[in-house]
């Protein structure tokens, strides 16, 4: 944006310049003259201007040939690499020192631009700018050629270059053309093969660089255009390839560039090669190839004929022959690199751009029989030209037509297309692209056989622990192993880099694929240690669950044996208590312990740098968490001025807390620790995945490190943020499975039992009362999940907030939060807004089961407490039957009663294996049962309370939790300009993101470069205006923003005019604490306008309805 700011003014300061008297006098003069005059006066010109420059041009080649000398002499290194910037320096010069009638050009282009966007003529300029396209056109009419690309910065001017072609077409009509350019290294012949041909003047000698791209029309005669069916050729001549005196600029992805836009523009390019080695343009070519395959929105439909200039012998029929053949093996090999690469049918270099190697390959002799400047011309090359001449006229005869008006769209579309797409420039040719291809294979086969490694050695420890052989995985062992596999793809890829065809190629790729093979063999350790450390875990849980039943049926035969001794005794309550306590003590050991999460996090992170423990890190300064990068030679002032974090890098931060914190929730979730208990190792995978993350994010950064203290403070951060959840899940694991906690909360029960064996009762009166004692905490259990089933239908059909979409969710959140006017929470909503959301619901599920207890939750806790012992007594009642008609067996009755349970949670046949049972009467056991389930019911049903509701039930069967899952299991994808969450209600949508609120960009930290001003406009005014915005891509208009590409592309952000006032009020609001938040103020282009204050908070939310 600011950047637009600053292009704008540009422009204006620009349109205030005085043009200069030269360019004025230009203008003039060349307005006097008729068509046959101007081209007298252009010619003249021309001729002034180079003698003007020639002695200056003189001098410093003088100059460079005396410092080049020297250097040549040096031996010392520091005052060779002065010397050598002393050329650079005169290089540039050189460059600055030519003065040609391409630079006139240019400048009335730039003078006709800035008018247009000003949209008012220059006050000095004696003509209106609008008819300066015309004064180009009369020009090229004339035959001098006009620059299409800009020599100095490689960019078509297209406002310009349509201009001109729209006053070409207001002169001579929508006449035909037939485009020719032509392609090829520095100094191979290029300009002077069009000059000979065409008689042109483009620049020509050895050493002169024709910069950029230029264009020239040549009017075809009356005869030729039967013929040719064109009434023009338009000739693009460009500069050469590879320039020397361009080093640093004419960049290899600039060549590629140039060399793909002069192809595709034209409807034959003459590839002109010095000698007949295809090698310098090779490359070239195969990107051009690339790039054409890409490019699939822009119809390119060209061909090309090549040229080899200076062949000695070209009389040599046979040898010609054999060199067609190898340029023919050539092209389609590079041809079928590039298509494999790009998926595509093309086989040969013809499917992509028309050529016949029989007709399409000429050889050139050389220009002079002997030395210049004394020998006269080849008459041979003379003859070369004119059969050239002959095969472009049957190319333009067989071409398809193109008018004045479709070159214009087309040159528009084409480099558009270029500056869109991300070509594959950077690669150096096909032959990088295939050799990169099979690395990824080979990466494939070493990546395959170090998990093939991990599969034995996991089966094997598997195995290990199955028969209690290990009761620890040590990573040591692991790695050791792991080593034996792992010398092995050593060894393979040493031997692939060495001596693959790809070698010389491949090598540049070595030192990160064995970087990415050490990062996978320290992952496969890690992650095997966790996944059998499970086992362990699993299996050590199955054996304290064993001990636990166990436990449970000694108690009972102690009981029955202490009993019958100690009959007379029935009435001493001491002795009986006293002896019952020696029994207990003696089989009750504590197997689980308590835990202490932070102090596992102590001691994991103990070799890490300490941080602020409890520091909240989404709040956090950020800057006191980075090391800026410093260049090798040394601190400059742009890097003093980037040491410091803008805007976009604190946000880019704040996404890596976030993101992280998202993915480790459903981390911590697939922990299960309800099921499996808590250990240290929990903290151990957290933390490795915390960190795995911020170092993969760190990779995409160049400007900072994250240092190590901001990983403590975020494992910290989490951890602390996730404590409660372990605690409390770890409590209901310690409840169902420590034998302590358990019999602990059973003491009275097998008291009772107890009392009841010392007074004589019935060995079925106190079976019936184990199997009641059994089934107490299954019922309580499935009591609480079924009422949390039916209550959370109810919430979500009469609680406002959640019976509808994820939208109507937030519309209720941005109402509470106006409600409340609590800063602190709308930025835990802005940065966090996944944490908020959950927050808000369990909000309003608690409050509603409050409200609505004894309304709503009581009743259905009472009624599913009923049906259920109508469930238990049905089950009961059908066994005895059951046995009655059968073996009359008690082992039978309860595997009867069991299985007509099976989908309750209750206990299972073998719970009860070790009591005995052989003397119960399973006719009075029915009854037995009826008597003790109806006591336990309303024992049961006197405990249903508010506060009970939440605590007797796992994490993932609360009401707020089941409501959590369907209501934000959905996008939240955040806009990329002010930070609002999508809508959308599905994960990973198709389309793109939208919202229909978005914010002020201000809230987010937005600002005005190179100000404090926040910016105080929203989404939907930013993309309706003619501001820019700085993306990780460079500068993009607002208008285009998808442009930008990467998560701008995503967005569909439409402009609107309904003004919402929402977030208006609420800048309005908080314009204190928001400026005091960010550091920054609402002034200057970010001021608050007025209107916006005359926004009331019940305006506001009511406005929220309308969304």
């Amino acid at each position: 944006m600011e950047i637009s700011r600053k292009n704008t003014e540009i422009r204006h300061q620009q349109h205030e310049f005085h043009i200069s008297d030269f360019i004025k006098c230009f203008i003039k003069e060349i307005n006097l003259y008729d068509q046959h005059q101007k081209v007298f006066f252009l010619k003249w010109l021309k001729i002034l201007l180079d003698e003007h420059t020639s002695a200056d041009l003189s001098a410093l080649h003088h100059k460079y040939d005396v410092k080049w000398s020297t250097v040549l002499q040096l031996k010392e290194k520091h005052k060779f690499q002065y010397l050598k910037t002393e050329l650079e320096t005169i290089s540039e010069d050189l460059q600055a020192a030519a003065l040609g009638l391409e630079h006139i050009m240019r400048e009335i282009g730039q003078i006709y631009e800035s008018c247009l966007s000003v949209k008012k003529n220059k006050k000095d300029l004696q003509v209106h700018f609008s008819s300066l396209p015309s004064l180009a056109a009369e020009m090229m009419i004339s035959g001098s050629p006009l620059e299409l690309m800009d020599g100095d910065a490689a960019h078509v001017p297209v406002i310009w270059i349509s201009a001109v072609l729209d006053q070409l077409v207001q002169k001579l009509g929508d006449q035909r053309v037939f485009v020719l350019s032509v392609l090829g290294i520095q100094s191979s012949g290029k300009s002077t093969i069009l000059n000979a041909m065409f008689g042109l003047q483009f620049a020509v000698s050895a050493g002169r660089c024709t910069r950029g791209a230029f264009m020239q029309l040549v009017r075809v005669s009356e005869e030729m255009k039967t013929q040719m069916n064109f009434d023009y050729i338009l000739v693009v001549d460009t500069e050469g390839l590879h320039a020397p005196e361009l080093a640093g600029r004419s960049t290899r992805r600039h060549d590629n560039e140039l060399a793909t836009f002069v192809v595709g523009i034209g409807n034959l390019t003459l590839i002109n090669i010095l000698g007949e080695n295809l090698a310098e343009m090779q490359d070239i070519l195969q990107i051009v190839v690339h790039a054409f395959m890409r490019m699939k929105k822009v119809r390119l439909n060209p061909s090309c004929v090549f040229v080899h200039q200076n062949i000695s012998d070209v009389t040599a029929g046979e040898k010609n022959m054999e060199g067609r053949r190898r340029l023919q093996e050539k092209l389609d090999e590079m041809t079928k690199l590039a298509a494999e690469e790009e998926v595509c049918d093309a086989e040969r270099f013809s499917d992509v751009i028309k050529f016949d190697v029989q007709n399409d390959v000429k050889y050139f002799a050389h220009l002079w029989e002997g030395n210049p400047p004394m020998a006269p011309p080849n008459p041979v090359y003379c003859e070369n030209i004119q059969e050239l001449k002959k095969t472009i006229i049957s190319h333009a005869s067989k071409s398809h037509r193109m008018s004045l008006t479709h070159l214009k769209d087309h040159i528009k579309h084409l480099w558009e297309a270029l500056l869109k797409e991300q070509f594959v420039f950077s690669f150096g040719n096909s032959l990088e692209t295939a050799a990169y291809k099979k690395l990824q294979n080979e990466y494939s086969k070493w990546s395959l056989s170090l998990q093939k490694a991990r599969k034995v050695i996991e089966n094997k420890l598997q195995n290990e622990i199955k028969n209690e052989a290990i009761h620890e995985v040590e990573e040591t062992y692991l790695q050791r192993e792991l080593s034996k596999t792992s010398k092995k793809v050593e060894k393979s890829m040493s031997e692939f880099f060495e001596k693959d065809a790809y070698a010389e190629i491949l090598i540049q790729w070595k030192p990160l694929s064995e970087t990415k093979i050490k990062e996978l063999q320290e992952n496969i350790v890690r992650e095997t240690k966790g996944k059998l450390n499970e086992i362990l875990q699993h299996r050590d849980l199955k054996k304290k669950t064993e001990e636990r039943k166990q436990l449970e049926n000694t108690l009972v035969e102690k009981s029955k044996e202490l009993a019958l001794k100690l009959k007379d005794k029935a009435n001493d309550e001491e002795t009986l208590k006293k002896e019952f306590d020696l029994i207990w003590e003696n089989s009750v050991k504590k197997i689980i312990t308590d835990t202490d999460i932070l102090n596992d996090v102590t001691q994991v992170l103990s070799c890490c740098k300490q941080g602020n423990k409890y520091n909240n890190i989404l709040d956090s300064n950020y800057s006191e968490y980075v090391s800026f990068r410093k260049s090798s030679e040394g601190r400059t002032k742009q890097d003093v001025k980037e040491s410091t974090l803008t805007p976009e890098d604190e946000a880019k931060i704040r996404s890596i807390v976030k993101y992280v914190i998202q993915q480790t929730d459903t981390l911590i979730q697939s922990f299960k620790i309800s099921e499996k208990g808590y250990n240290i190792s929990c903290i151990q995978q957290l933390t490795d995945y915390i960190k795995n993350s911020v170092k993969e994010h760190q990779k995409k950064c160049e400007k900072f490190e994250l240092q190590e203290e901001f990983f403590v403070d975020l494992v910290y951060f989490i951890c602390n943020r996730a404590k409660v959840f372990f605690i409390d899940q770890h409590r209901l694991f310690k409840e169902a499975n420590d034998p302590d906690l358990y019999t602990k909360k059973k003491r009275e029960e097998y008291y009772s039992i107890f009392q009841k064996h010392c007074n004589g009762a019935t060995l079925t009166a106190i079976f019936g009362e184990i199997i009641c004692q059994k089934l107490k905490e299954p019922i309580e259990q499935s009591v609480y999940k079924n009422t949390a089933r039916d209550l959370t239908e109810e919430i979500r059909s009469n609680c406002e907030s959640l019976n509808g979409s994820r939208s109507n969710l937030e519309k209720h959140i941005l109402k509470t939060l106006a409600e409340e006017e609590d800063f602190d929470k709308y930025m835990s909503y802005i940065h966090n807004p996944r944490d908020h959301f959950n927050s808000f619901i369990r909000d309003e599920v608690s409050q509603y089961i409050t409200d609505q207890f004894s309304v709503s939750v009581l009743p259905k806790m009472e009624e599913n407490i009923k049906l259920l012992q109508q469930k238990i007594m049905r089950a009961a009642h059908e066994s005895t039957e059951h046995v009655q008609v059968n073996s009359r067996d008690v082992g039978l009755w309860l595997k009867s009663f069991t299985q007509q349970l099976s989908d309750e949670p209750i206990f299972s046949e073998k719970d009860l294996s070790e009591v005995k049972h052989d003397d119960v009467d399973f006719k009075l056991l029915e009854d037995v049962i009826k008597q003790k389930l109806s006591a336990l019911m309303s024992e049961i049903s006197s405990r249903f309370n508010t506060n009970t509701f939440p605590v007797k039930l796992d994490y993932k069967f609360r009401p707020d939790e089941l409501l959590i899952d369907p209501l934000c299991q959905c996008c939240w994808v955040q806009c990329p300009f002010c930070g609002a969450t999508c809508t959308n209600d599905t994960e990973n949508h198709d389309g793109d993101h939208s919202v229909p609120l978005h914010r002020v960009t201000g809230i987010d930290g937005q600002h005005y470069k190179n100000t404090r001003n926040l910016c105080a406009n929203d989404c939907t005014d930013l993309v309706a205006s003619d501001l820019k915005v700085h993306t990780p891509n460079g500068w993009f208009s607002l208008r285009d923003y998808r442009r930008a590409g990467g998560v701008y592309a995503d967005w569909s952000i439409t402009p609107d005019l309904s003004k919402q006032p929402y977030w208006k009020w609420f800048v309005c609001r908080f314009q204190e604490d928001l400026e005091k938040y960010h550091n920054k103020t609402f002034d200057g282009q970010g001021r608050i306008p007025y209107e916006w204050r005359t926004h009331s908070k019940q305006y506001a939310i009511d406005s929220l309805h309308k969304l």
